[in-house]
């Protein structure tokens, strides 16, 4: 009897001790900051999204030690209202969606969406806007990063009036603000230049128009056809690349104002220390098991001004307004 009734003590002393540390656990669980991530359409479709690039969003959040939840958008303006509605907190963004969703929010807030790092594509941070085509399209290929003659130019454009083409959503860099930027650089209106045009699609859905021969010529970006080359979409041979941009900042990621700033701080070291190797092991961008090589190798330190270029041509087709911090430097130069 006396060893049953000192035993008593120790095992309520036990059970109250691991209810104890339950409820602390408890309580530290709902403590942790919740953040919720957003990325654009970097595959074709937001399942596919969200299959290549949790791994990346769950190991920041796991540096962080924060709870969070990843949303997948299905076009680049999807991403930008998401932010500037504050429905996400730190996301993945096109250059020309995170300009428009700075843009917007700083009007509307006086207390901006700010980029904090720009992704390295190839140990590169940069890509580049593409116009591609059907095989049987006669044309030649237009790099505007070799600074082309006027001649070369008017003749490729000349020739391309014949062709229908399709842009991308208006939230897009490539598939709509660049092309556009470039053709009425030359006092061309897309709408009324091409025997038929059409604007609103995906990137994975302008390719596969190419593709399939329901469009002569589409916009898309070097990346998004190099990833669907590589998961066995299409071949190199079926979408051909007639015109190239200029180099562009590549995408952004961003945070939306009024994030906990030690947290912003956090968040950028652990970005700007994914080495290619960590980036491998991540499997970031990765969709499908035939395609294993990792592109997306890391990061680079970003401000706002690292996309100032992108800003320049949303002003310059009309979309953007000017803002007298923009046009500053500028002012400076020519004294």
């Amino acid at each position: 009897m006396l060893k049953i009734f000192a035993r008593r003590p120790v095992l309520v002393i036990t059970v109250a001790s691991l209810l104890l540390v339950m409820s602390a656990a408890v309580q530290a669980q709902e403590d942790r900051p919740f953040i919720r991530f957003g990325v654009g359409p970097l595959q074709p479709t937001p399942a596919g999204t969200q299959a290549a690039f949790e791994p990346f969003f769950a190991y920041l959040a796991e540096q962080l030690d924060v709870d969070y939840e990843l949303t997948a958008t299905d076009s680049w303006a999807g991403i930008s209202v998401a932010m500037i509605s504050e429905q996400v907190d730190i996301a993945w963004m096109g250059p020309w969606g995170y300009v428009l969703a700075n843009d917007a929010s700083e009007v509307l807030t006086d207390n901006p969406i700010t980029a904090i790092a720009t992704v390295k594509y190839d140990e590169q941070p940069i890509y580049h806007a593409i116009i591609v085509g059907r095989p049987e399209v006669e044309l030649p290929m237009l790099d505007m990063g070799t600074a082309p003659s006027e001649e070369a130019v008017n003749e490729w454009l000349e020739t391309a009036a014949q062709y229908s083409i399709s842009f991308a959503d208006l939230g897009s860099t490539s598939g709509y603000l660049i092309p556009t930027a470039f053709f009425q650089t030359y006092a061309i209106d897309p709408e009324d230049h091409f025997a038929r045009y059409s604007e609103g699609s995906t990137h994975a859905a302008n390719e596969t128009a190419v593709v399939n021969g329901q469009v002569d010529l589409a916009t898309d970006f070097d990346r998004n056809r190099n990833t669907m080359i590589s998961n066995g979409a299409f071949t190199e041979e079926e979408s051909i690349i007639y015109w190239r941009s200029a180099p562009l900042p590549n995408d952004a990621i961003a945070v939306r104002a009024g994030l906990d700033p030690e947290l912003v701080e956090n968040l950028q070291s652990i970005l700007l220390n994914i080495t290619p190797e960590l980036a491998q092991e991540l499997e970031i961008g990765i969709a499908g098991s035939d395609n294993t090589q990792v592109r997306y190798t890391g990061f680079v330190e970003a401000t706002d001004s690292s996309y100032a270029s992108i800003r320049s041509a949303g002003i310059f087709i009309g979309e953007v307004g000017a803002r007298t911090r923009d046009m500053e430097p500028a002012a400076e130069e020519t004294n």
